[in-house]
């Protein structure tokens, strides 16, 4: 007979768990949870910096008691990226105070990013600000020599992360900016000169005002050298290699600026100086916006046109042909078509990068 048969013993006892072993808790510590704390005393600060897992923090910006704070990442942001111009919540101590550290435990939702890849074909991208309006390009006349298809990629890149875009060109008291600037002839792009001696500070410094301006550029173009002179920063400035034709980099960190003016403040970001860039993140759909004179004459072209060489019908074509987008129109149409060519073309980047 099988113990299910004895009489004697209780149905329930099947179920009787008294004699289960329980595994103490050695640290009496409560168990762990998914929840996170809401953080609801926290403050909005702007990051203005990074170093060494350390952020630069501006809180109660424009404020009576506007203070910059230092302050590192909560553990829940680890995989989050945390860049220059984020709007940023912080905790902790945020007096100010020598020796203090708050904590970052949320970032506010975007305005804009800007953004570049290593390469045409590579999908990773790597942030360089955030909240960001504007674009300052800072391109030289000479010494080094401008690179057209250069700004044209800035200018993408701008468009893309719905960033107005301007451009000054240096060291004009080197050689002559026109035949340059003839280039952008069509473009919806303000455009400032410079030279040794004579810098529009003014004229800039008011584009600047109630706005954040990203300024990017190649190395060696004087853009450390523009923005100490707007901001009164100390941003170390360098030169370019007499043998290589090109700039040393000197600035190695996104750091925001204070830009103070007669009619108002705004933010400089300046950012390293860097020899390409990149736009494998760029929807490619993005490209022909870039070039405002290109995009409206093609709205004539054929449904699904693509503006490359071989494209028949392309109005765009016909009007370089024609000349009917002035002395720039030839070199503005093939740079977009390098352009349209690298994303027709991923294995083809290193052939039309100019």
């Amino acid at each position: 007979m099988s113990w299910l048969d004895d009489p004697d013993d209780d149905e329930d006892d099947a179920y009787d768990e008294s004699d289960v072993r329980v595994r103490p808790n050695p640290k009496a510590n409560r168990p762990r949870t998914k929840r996170r704390p809401a953080h609801a005393d926290a403050v909005i600060a702007r990051v203005l910096g990074v170093d060494r897992g350390r952020y630069a923090v501006l809180v109660d910006e424009d404020g009576p008691d506007e203070r910059r704070i230092t302050a590192t990442r909560a553990r829940e942001l680890r995989k989050q990226a945390i860049v220059n111009g984020d709007r940023a919540r912080v905790v902790g101590d945020t007096s100010g105070g020598e020796g203090t550290l708050a904590r970052i435990v949320g970032i506010e939702e975007r305005t804009s990013l800007l953004r570049r890849s290593a390469d045409d074909t590579d999908q990773v991208e790597r942030v360089i600000v955030a909240n960001a309006d504007q674009m300052l390009v800072v391109v030289a006349a000479a010494d080094p020599e401008p690179r057209a298809r250069l700004v044209d990629r800035y200018l993408v890149a701008a468009l893309d992360a719905r960033i107005r875009p301007l451009l000054v060109v240096t060291k004009t008291d080197l050689a002559d900016p026109a035949p340059f600037l003839a280039h952008f002839e069509g473009l919806d792009l303000q455009v400032f000169t410079s030279s040794r001696g004579d810098m529009p500070l003014e004229r800039i410094g008011a584009a600047l005002v109630g706005h954040a301006t990203v300024f990017v550029g190649h190395s060696g173009v004087g853009k450390s050298t523009l923005v100490n002179a707007l901001t009164g920063a100390e941003r170390a400035t360098g030169h370019v290699n007499e043998v290589t034709g090109r700039g040393r980099h000197t600035s190695s960190s996104t750091v925001s600026f204070r830009y103070r003016g007669p009619d108002g403040s705004g933010w400089v970001i300046d950012t390293p100086g860097v020899r390409s860039f990149g736009l494998g993140h760029v929807d490619p759909a993005n490209i022909l916006g870039a070039f405002t004179d290109l995009a409206e004459v093609a709205e004539d072209c054929p449904r699904g046109c693509t503006h490359l060489p071989d494209a028949p019908d392309c109005a765009i074509i016909q009007a370089v042909a024609a000349g009917r987008l002035g002395p720039g129109g030839a070199a503005r149409l093939d740079s977009l078509q390098r352009l349209l060519a690298t994303f027709a073309d991923p294995a083809a980047h290193r052939r039309v990068e100019g």
